[in-house]
């Protein structure tokens, strides 16, 4: 276990059509969890995945199991070449892929879990309800105000603190479309998310409850690694109720970078992010430009990324 690096789990949005088929194809590990996936969730997810269309993929009750297949096919690669991190952290439903990699839930209990998320979230608020939004170029106190003076069109809240300049804001669907303007009155600028719902918002506070009688019969075991909470921002502790943070993280805010700020705190230098995308490899390069920044997404990118921690 590599005591200086974390391995980042995407979330969901980093889909895309043929992702992971490589490690499929190559990897017979790889290959069983893809098929032990499409067993547990009693969904054809190797299909939809492979050879699917991106508009099924972008639905949440399949983007979000699909992505966390990839992404823990993607860290038992990395773990068949004698690669693992002492740390892992994820970015909202990447929370499970790294409390998975830690030990704290099995594979079973980690995608049916991700399934009935899935489902539940996809279901509770209709896209014509509530969105999501990225603010660009604003400072924290900025973003603080743009969040007030959009509320005075409906219900605007922080969702993801992700690194500086960055902040996603998610809510009723006319707030978010008068915060474009006042983004621009402020000196930064909205991009609207093409999300199917308001996420990480107390819009979905019932959903989260729901959530939770499913979240009873799941079981936490021992963490063999340490994870790290995205309502926290730091790691998942003795005495922790894990079920109730997984609970209140379906509408709360996820503090991405106050998370990486706390690894690198900790002597972390290196991270891998392991599952389909980049994005969070350009968010931890804002927050430090000097950290070392690897992605394990397909067959060359493995090799790439072992190749380069092997210098």
């Amino acid at each position: 276990m590599i005591e200086n690096m974390a391995f980042l789990f995407p979330g969901q949005g980093a889909q895309y059509v043929g992702m992971g088929k490589s490690l499929y194809e190559n990897i017979d590990e790889c290959k069983k969890i893809f098929d032990m996936g499409d067993e547990i969730l009693d969904m054809p997810m190797k299909d939809m995945i492979f050879n699917g269309n991106e508009k099924d993929l972008k639905r949440t009750k399949y983007s979000q199991p699909a992505i966390l297949l990839t992404s823990i096919a993607c860290a038992k690669a990395l773990e068949l070449r004698g690669i693992s991190a002492k740390y892992a952290l994820g970015l909202s439903l990447g929370e499970y892929g790294a409390l998975m990699d830690a030990g704290a839930l099995n594979f079973e209990d980690g995608i049916k879990l991700i399934k009935k998320r899935a489902e539940i979230m996809d279901s509770a608020i209709s896209p014509e309800q509530g969105t999501m939004a990225a603010v660009l170029k604003l400072t924290p106190d900025k973003v603080e105000e743009l969040i007030k003076k959009a509320n005075e069109f409906g219900l605007v809240e922080g969702a993801n603190y992700n690194c500086p300049g960055q902040t996603v804001i998610s809510g009723e669907v006319s707030a978010i479309k008068a915060s474009v303007k006042i983004a621009k009155e402020l000196g930064g600028r909205v991009l609207p998310l093409k999300v199917s719902g308001p996420f990480h918002s107390s819009m979905y506070k019932d959903a989260s409850y729901e959530f939770y009688e499913e979240l009873k019969k799941a079981e936490i075991n021992d963490f063999e690694k340490i994870a790290y909470s995205n309502v926290k921002g730091t790691p998942f502790e003795k005495g922790d109720d894990i079920k109730e943070l997984l609970r209140q993280q379906i509408m709360s805010p996820v503090l991405f970078e106050k998370s990486i700020r706390d690894l690198l705190d900790r002597g972390v230098d290196t991270f891998v992010e392991v599952g389909p995308g980049k994005t969070l490899s350009g968010f931890v390069k804002k927050i430090d430009k000097n950290a070392k920044i690897y992605n394990v997404e397909d067959i060359d990118s493995l090799e790439n990324t072992i190749s380069s921690l092997s210098l």
